[in-house]
C-alpha cells in the first residue's frame, strides 16, 4: 500500500522572499564579573581604552589595566522581518577569550552590525547565564552547562529597519524550503484556484505572485495564500547514515526489490596462556616460562535470507530485521543492496 497523503499549509512549505529575519553581530565588553574575566587580554585592553575614552577617561600610556572583572564578547541577534526602530530584540553574548564565566556581568552599550556593515541595533543590559563554573586551587574544576554564554532578553534596541520590498515591488516571490517542481506546480494551482492568474512558476523553488498594489490589500491576500492547503509531492527516497554514531534513518519513500542476503561474522579468538616449568629440587635446573597460544576462528550468524520486494517502509524494516544485525552491519548491507540495485533510494553519509 502507498503511504497516505496529507495536506500541508502553504506557510509550512515555504516563505515569501524578503519577509525573513536578518542576522546581526557585534563586539562588546562585559563588566562586573567576579574575577572570572580575561585578565590582560590585549584586544580587551584596547577595547577598554576606547570605551574609557568615550566616557572622558584617559588611561595613562604604557599602563595595562588588570581586567579580571571584564571579558571580551561577541554579540549575536536575529532582526525579525518588519522590525521598526524602537522595538527590542533578544541578544546572545558569548565569551571569545579566556573568561571562565559571564555570570553576574553587564554588557556595555555595543553596536550590532548587519551583513552590509551598517548598524541596525544597539545592545546593553545585564546577562542571564544558565551555566555555573567553579575551580579550585589544585586545578580541579566543576562546570554545569556553559557559563561563558549568556542572554539578554530584549537587550537590544532596533535603530534601523530593513527594507523588504513588501509594499513597493510589482511582484512578490514565494520560495519553497526544498526544491520540487511538482510541489511548486501544486502550490501554483492552489493559489490560482483562489485568485485566478496570480501565480506562475519561475523554477523548482520560486513562484512569482502578482498581488494588489496597496499594502493593506496585499497583506490580506498573502495571509489567505499562506493558509491554503496543498498536498506536497512525495519526498525523494533517501537513506541517511551517520557514520560516527551508527544511526540509520530510512524515509517512507524507500523501496526494496527482491534480493537474497547472506550475512555472517567471523570471530577470531586468541587465548594466551603461560606454562611454567619448575625443575626438581637439587637438579641444578632453571625455571622456564613457555607461552602457549591458542587461536580459534568461528563464523557466527551465517545464514541466507530472501527479502521480498517491499512496497512500504514497514516491509523494508521487517526484511532488514530478519538479519538481526547491529547498526554498523546494517550500513554495510544497505550499501551492498544499493550496489546490487535492490535498494531504490539515495544514500547520504553524514
Amino acid at each position: 500500500m502507498a503511504a497516505p497523503v496529507h495536506a500541508e499549509r502553504v506557510r509550512d512549505l515555504g516563505e515569501f522572499q524578503g519577509v525573513r529575519s536578518n542576522q546581526l553581530t557585534g563586539y562588546g565588553i562585559v563588566v562586573g564579573l567576579d574575577g572570572s574575566g580575561d585578565d590582560n587580554l590585549e584586544y580587551l585592553t584596547q577595547a577598554m581604552r576606547g570605551t574609557a575614552g568615550r566616557m572622558g577617561v584617559q588611561l595613562p600610556p604604557g599602563i595595562s589595566p588588570g581586567l579580571k572583572n571584564a571579558a571580551a564578547v561577541m554579540i549575536t541577534a536575529d532582526l525579525p522581518a518588519f522590525a521598526k526602530p524602537g522595538q527590542h530584540i533578544d541578544v546572545t553574548v558569548s565569551a571569545i577569550g579566556k573568561a571562565k564565566s559571564l555570570r553576574g556581568g553587564a554588557l556595555i552599550l555595543s553596536p550590532l552590525y548587519g551583513a552590509d556593515g551598517q548598524i541596525y541595533a544597539m545592545a546593553q543590559g545585564n546577562l542571564a547565564v544558565g551555566g555555573l563554573g567553579v575551580s579550585g586551587r589544585d586545578g580541579s574544576k566543576l562546570s554545569v552547562n556553559v557559563p561563558t554564554v549568556g542572554r539578554i532578553p530584549e537587550g537590544a534596541s532596533v535603530e534601523r529597519a530593513v527594507a523588504t520590498g513588501f509594499d513597493s515591488s510589482a511582484e512578490l516571490r514565494w520560495n519553497l524550503y526544498q526544491a520540487d517542481f511538482l510541489t511548486a506546480a501544486r502550490v501554483r494551482d492552489a493559489i490560482n484556484a483562489r485568485y485566478p492568474g496570480t501565480a506562475r512558476v519561475e523554477d523548482g523553488v520560486t513562484l512569482s505572485l502578482a498581488l494588489p498594489a496597496t499594502a493593506d490589500s496585499r497583506a490580506s491576500v498573502m495571509a489567505a495564500i499562506e493558509m491554503l492547503n496543498v498536498v506536497p509531492a512525495e519526498t525523494q527516497a533517501k537513506v541517511i547514515v551517520n557514520s560516527r554514531t551508527g544511526t540509520v534513518v530510512i524515509n517512507s519513500a524507500v523501496r526494496l526489490a527482491p534480493a537474497a542476503i547472506s550475512h555472517g561474522k567471523l570471530v577470531l579468538k586468541v587465548d594466551e596462556k603461560v606454562q611454567v616449568s619448575q625443575p626438581a629440587p637439587f637438579s641444578q635446573g632453571q625455571t622456564a616460562v613457555t607461552p602457549n597460544s591458542q587461536v580459534n576462528a568461528e563464523e557466527q550468524g551465517s545464514h541466507l535470507v530472501l527479502t521480498k520486494g517491499g512496497a512500504s517502509l514497514a516491509k523494508v524494516v521487517d526484511a532488514l530485521n530478519l538479519l538481526g544485525v547491529g547498526p554498523s552491519d546494517l550500513v554495510e548491507i544497505l550499501q551492498a543492496l544499493k550496489q546490487a540495485g535492490a535498494l531504490k533510494a539515495e544514500m547520504e553519509v553524514l
